[in-house]
């Protein structure tokens, strides 16, 4: 049962993927957040900012990895 359980966790990828949907999550929460204030600081539109960028980032890793592990096989 160990060895079934981990091959599903790696053929699947299953970390990866929850680890997106718990950005993208994450950053869709802030975004609205932002939205709903009515006086945003500089400080308040950076963290946005960096969310964004965060899950720029991790979005073109995962990608990258995907064209990759599909091109090798």
């Amino acid at each position: 049962m160990g060895i079934m359980a981990a091959t599903i966790l790696d053929d699947w990828k299953v970390l990866p993927r929850l680890m997106m949907l718990a950005v993208t999550i994450l950053t869709y929460q802030a975004v609205h957040w932002f939205m709903a204030l009515e006086d945003p600081s500089n400080a308040q539109a950076g963290l946005v900012s960096v969310c964004m960028g965060a899950l720029t980032g991790c979005f073109g890793i995962w990608m990258g990895k995907e064209s990759n592990a599909k091109s090798s096989k």
